[in-house]
């Protein structure tokens, strides 16, 4: 069955052979992943905000465009690569290119303009270390992460998190045109928060990973070991996430919501863990801590981020303080 869509899906021809006609302005919308968009931009904010150099409204909303448009672009070239797999899978045979109201290369070339485009923007909006970082970014996602990490290794998830990484740096760098220890410790905090919000995924998607021939750490080492690995990174996101505080550049509002807010993920994780199994390690509750863990790492993300901007905003509530 795979290979049969492989050769539907890159050659252009029989059941997938695309339907331009059919195509709508939504469908060239979700060939960008927009969820993944709206994250991108959001912590791409909040780097630019926590910034010790504040940078014109006009020129700021212009490198956050950019960084969006970078972000989709690179959605879009991860979606022409792996239309062959997700033809395949339940949860993305619906997308644009599998279900062939795109063309494969309409939407390699819509991806490669867009990517062109938003490195050159950025640079001419903030700064060309900005466009750098942000180019890199993009070939890391489409290259490294969709072209060679994705389908040779369990760990695709974990180096490939590198690439979502980046967005605060990003914005930071806009705003400063250098590199410091806050943006670093920005993208370690989002690097870590990767696998275990993956991997809750990857465990009650487990099937449709293993009937596309991805490697996602359920199909190789099996839910046991998953289960386990979502509970070591949710421990490392937790611990990073209160190094903001520690370096001095967060203050007290954002130390409490990151306290709150890593418990509860301790708590999902948890929950993950000692999720009743059968012999094979296989969830006798529909994977339902999983599904709950893999919601709430959205939310904790957010909300995170969110702490640290209002904290900078409010100067980390210091009227509180002694």
């Amino acid at each position: 069955m795979r290979e049969e869509a492989m050769a539907t899906g890159r050659g252009g021809a029989g059941a997938l052979a695309p339907d331009l006609a059919g195509s709508e302005p939504r469908d060239w919308l979700l060939l960008l992943k927009p969820r993944v968009v709206l994250l991108v931009v959001y912590t791409g904010v909040v780097g630019l905000v926590i910034a010790p150099e504040p940078m014109h409204p006009v020129l700021g909303a212009i490198a956050l465009l950019a960084i969006a448009l970078g972000a989709g672009a690179s959605g879009a070239l991860n979606m022409w690569y792996d239309r062959d797999i997700d033809a395949v899978m339940r949860r993305t045979a619906a997308r644009p290119l599998p279900a062939g109201r795109i063309a494969p290369e309409d939407a390699a070339a819509f991806g490669l303009a867009l990517a062109l485009f938003s490195v050159v923007l950025i640079g001419l909006a903030a700064n060309w270390l900005a466009a750098v970082i942000l180019a890199f970014s993009i070939v890391f996602y489409v290259v490294i992460y969709t072209m060679g990490l994705k389908r040779r290794t369990a760990q695709n998830i974990v180096i490939g998190g590198a690439a979502g990484a980046f967005p605060p740096v990003i914005g930071w760098v806009a705003a400063t045109g250098s590199i410091d220890l806050a943006p670093l410790v920005l993208f370690l905090i989002v690097f870590l928060w990767t696998p275990p919000h993956f991997w809750s995924l990857a465990l009650f998607a487990h099937a449709d990973y293993a009937r596309a021939g991805v490697p996602m750490l359920p199909v190789v080492a099996g839910p046991r070991a998953t289960r386990r690995q979502i509970a070591l990174y949710t421990v490392l996101v937790v611990c990073s996430s209160l190094a903001p505080v520690g370096l001095g550049f967060a203050g007290l509002l954002y130390g409490v919501a990151a306290v709150v807010l890593g418990a509860l993920f301790l708590r999902h994780a948890w929950a993950v863990l000692h999720d009743a199994q059968d012999e094979a390690g296989r969830s006798l509750s529909g994977d339902r801590p999983a599904r709950a863990c893999f919601r709430f790492s959205i939310t904790y993300l957010f909300a995170l981020f969110g702490a640290l901007a209002l904290d900078h905003a409010l100067g980390g509530m210091a009227w509180l303080m002694p």
